[in-house]
C-alpha cells in the first residue's frame, strides 16, 4: 500500500483548512452536492469495493459488504441530502429583555479528521462522512491499513469524485496513523478499540480539539427468565455470525438463567444447521481478518477452556471447527464463562460467545453495573417491568429490547457510546450537530435597554436591583 509521507499530513490539513475558510460556508446546495457525490461513489463503484473488501478479508460475504457497507451507508448519505437544507436553518430563541433578538446559527466547524476501521471499512468511513459533510464541513480520512486494497481503492475514487479541497484521503501504517491523531483538527473522529481511542485521545487534548470516539466494549444480551430463549439465541447468532462477529455493537457475552442452558445449545445447533450447514467453503461466512486476530480468538478459546468453560463448537458435524488456510472459525459458545477467563475481560471481535447463568433481571442488571458502560445492552423478555428496569437501570450507548443491533438502521436515532464505550454521537441529525458550532447570535434593541443596565452610576439601578430580588 503506498504511504503517505508523514511530513506532509501537516501542509496538507494547513491548505484544507485555509481553503475552507476563504470558500466561506457551505450553502445547503453545495452540501447536497458532496452529499450526493459521496452516494455516487459507493453506488457506482459497488463491484470493485465489494472484490477489495473481499481480497482485504480473504473472504469477505458479498451479501454482508453490500448490506452494510453499500446499502447502510446509501441511505445514510441520502438521508442527510434530503434532510439538510432544514437542519441548517437559524433557530430564533426568547429572551427575558424586550426588542433583542437571539438566535443561533449553525456554523461549520471546519476541516475534520475521520480515522476508520477494517471492519466496516465503508460504513465507518462515511457514515461519519455523512454529518460532516451536511454540517458544512471537508474532511481528511485515514482508513485502516489492515484493509490494504479497500483503502488504496478509497483513495482513488475519492480523488476522483471530490476536489481534494473538500475530501482527501491519508494512506499509511500505524505510525501514520498516530501523526494523523496529532494533527491540530476542527474536529476528530475515531472508530476502534478503547485502548487505542485513548492515545487518540491524548493526542488530540494537546491541540484541545474536540473528539468524537466510537469505541466498543462488551455488549451483553440478557435473556429474561420469561423470554423466548430460540428467539433470544437465534438473533443473537444473526449478529455474531455476521461478519464472523467482528463487529463493535457484536454480543459480546449473554446472561441466561441456569435452566435455559440446554435449551440454548440445543436452539443455538438448529440455528447453525439452518443458516450455516457448511462453513469452510461457504462464501457466506466471513473469513477473519488476519493470522494474528485468527490466533487471537483461538487463545481466547484456550484459556477459557484451561480455566474451566465448557466450549460448544456449533461447526457442522462433519467439518473443523477452525482452519489456519481459510481463517474461518466456526461459532463457538463458552459456557459456564468467569469473569478471571480473558475472553470475558476483553472485546472479542469473533464469533465466539461466552454464557454465563443470571438467576434474574436483578442480578444481570447489577452484573453489567459493575463494568464498563457498553456500546449497547440487549434484552429479551416481553414483560414491561423488565423492559423498564434494564432501561431506567443501566446506561450504555443504546439498548435494544428482543432484538439485535437494529438500532443502527435507524437515521433518527443518535449512535454512539457511553463512558469507556466512547463520547459523542453520529447518524441523522445527531451526526449534523455534533460536527455543527452552535454559535450564539444576539441584535440589540434600539433603546440597548440591556447594555445600560450595566452602566454607572448604579445608585438607582442598585435599589432597583434589590426591589426586584426581593420579590
Amino acid at each position: 500500500m503506498s504511504q503517505q509521507r508523514i511530513e506532509d499530513l501537516q501542509p496538507i490539513l494547513k491548505a484544507m483548512q485555509q481553503h475552507h475558510l476563504q470558500s466561506g460556508p457551505a450553502d445547503a446546495r453545495l452540501r447536497q452536492d458532496r452529499l450526493q457525490r459521496a452516494a455516487s461513489l459507493l453506488r457506482d463503484n459497488r463491484p470493485g469495493l465489494v472484490d477489495a473488501m473481499n481480497a482485504d478479508f480473504g473472504n469477505r460475504s458479498i451479501y454482508q459488504s453490500m448490506a452494510a457497507d453499500i446499502g447502510t451507508t446509501l441511505n445514510t448519505l441520502r438521508y442527510a441530502a434530503e434532510q439538510v437544507a432544514g437542519w441548517m436553518q437559524p433557530e430564533t430563541v426568547a429572551t427575558p429583555m424586550p426588542g433583542v433578538q437571539a438566535r443561533i446559527e449553525r456554523q461549520p466547524l471546519g476541516v475534520m479528521g475521520i480515522i476508520s476501521p477494517w471492519n466496516f471499512p465503508l460504513n465507518l468511513a462515511f457514515g461519519p462522512l455523512a454529518g460532516v459533510l451536511a454540517a458544512g464541513n471537508t474532511a481528511l480520512i485515514k482508513p485502516s491499513e489492515l484493509t490494504p486494497r479497500t483503502s488504496e481503492l478509497l483513495a482513488e475514487l475519492i480523488a476522483r469524485y471530490f476536489d481534494p479541497m473538500e475530501v482527501g484521503v491519508v494512506l499509511g501504517d500505524a505510525a501514520t496513523g498516530v501523526a494523523f491523531s496529532q494533527l491540530a483538527f476542527d474536529h476528530l473522529v475515531f472508530t476502534g478499540s478503547t485502548t487505542v481511542g485513548r492515545n487518540v485521545m491524548r493526542a488530540a487534548a494537546e491541540n484541545l480539539v474536540p473528539v468524537t470516539l466510537e469505541l466498543g466494549g462488551k455488549s451483553p444480551v440478557v435473556v429474561s427468565p420469561d423470554a423466548d430463549i430460540a428467539q433470544a439465541i437465534s438473533r443473537t447468532l444473526t449478529v455474531k455470525t455476521f461478519n464472523a462477529g467482528q463487529i463493535c455493537l457484536s454480543p459480546d457475552y449473554m446472561l441466561v438463567p441456569a435452566d435455559k442452558q440446554t435449551e440454548l445449545v440445543s436452539a443455538a445447533q438448529a440455528f447453525m444447521r439452518e443458516a450455516f450447514p457448511r462453513i469452510q467453503d461457504n462464501p457466506d461466512y466471513t473469513a477473519i481478518i488476519s493470522a494474528r486476530h485468527y490466533e487471537r480468538l483461538l487463545g481466547l478459546l484456550d484459556d477459557a477452556q484451561q480455566k474451566g468453560a465448557r466450549i460448544v463448537s456449533l461447526a457442522p458435524a462433519d467439518e473443523a471447527a477452525c482452519d489456519a488456510g481459510t481463517r474461518k472459525i466456526a461459532p463457538h459458545l463458552v459456557l459456564d464463562a468467569t469473569d478471571d477467563m480473558q475472553i470475558m475481560q476483553e472485546e472479542i471481535f469473533g464469533p465466539l460467545l461466552p454464557v454465563k447463568t443470571s438467576p434474574s433481571d436483578e442480578a444481570a442488571i447489577a452484573y453489567i453495573n459493575t463494568h464498563p458502560r457498553p456500546l449497547a445492552v440487549y434484552y429479551f423478555g416481553d414483560e414491561a417491568q423488565g423492559q423498564h428496569a434494564i432501561a431506567t437501570q443501566t446506561t450504555s450507548g443504546a439498548l435494544v429490547i428482543n432484538d439485535i443491533m437494529s438500532h443502527v438502521a435507524i437515521e433518527t436515532l443518535p449512535f454512539g457510546g457511553v463512558g469507556p464505550s466512547g463520547m459523542g454521537a453520529y447518524h441523522g441529525i445527531h451526526g449534523f450537530m455534533r460536527f455543527t458550532h452552535n454559535k450564539a447570535v444576539v441584535v440589540q434593541s434600539p433603546d440597548g435597554a440591556a447594555n445600560l443596565r450595566l452602566r454607572a452610576p448604579y445608585a438607582d439601578k442598585l435599589t432597583h436591583l434589590e426591589t426586584m430580588l426581593s420579590a
